[in-house]
């Protein structure tokens, strides 16, 4: 998969993630978010999406197209 370096982010980057409903986890969908300053710790970046920040985790998957990141999603869940 072609994944963004969470280290190399920085603020004002729009990236694509792949989202996990939190209400209903086995739906997901390909989403954009905005790299923005952490609002509770202003040495961090944090992901804006659906008017809700979230921690960056070294492990989470970021995407710098919609293309790459729809395609990592169909890799994963096996869409043709």
């Amino acid at each position: 998969m072609d994944t963004l370096d969470p280290k190399q982010i920085k603020q004002g980057d729009e990236v694509f993630v792949i989202y996990h409903n939190p209400h209903v986890p086995s739906v997901a969908n390909v989403k954009a978010a905005e790299i923005v300053p952490h609002p509770k710790d202003e040495n961090s970046l944090a992901l804006f999406i659906n008017e809700t920040f979230h921690v960056i985790e070294d492990d989470d998957a970021l995407f710098s197209s919609e293309e790459a990141a729809n395609q990592a999603y169909q890799n994963l869940y096996d869409i043709e």
